[in-house]
């Protein structure tokens, strides 16, 4: 199957999409947590602050990105034809 500039143009943003919040993650995942021991010198509410960071920061962070992710899809969805909504 052929596919229209149109559609080889939304795959081409999806991918920079997911590609960019994926990198997101990564640096909120992997290269924060490199700096944990650093962190953890300093303290938040009693708990050392990589601890807490890493506690209650990651699940904010990971629910933000998913948020990002679910709005700009729909946008595109709609912006490119291919939205499940009816309207």
């Amino acid at each position: 199957m052929e596919l229209s500039e149109r559609h080889r143009t939304y795959w081409r943003r999806n991918l920079m999409l997911t590609g960019t919040l994926l990198a997101i993650w990564f640096v909120g995942t992997f290269v924060a947590g490199y700096y944990a021991v650093e962190l953890n010198s300093l303290s938040f509410m009693g708990f050392p602050l990589g601890f807490y960071v890493f506690a209650q920061g990651s699940l904010i962070a990971y629910l933000l990105i998913i948020g990002i992710y679910v709005r700009v899809m729909n946008r595109m969805d709609r912006r490119y034809g291919v939205s499940e909504r009816r309207s």
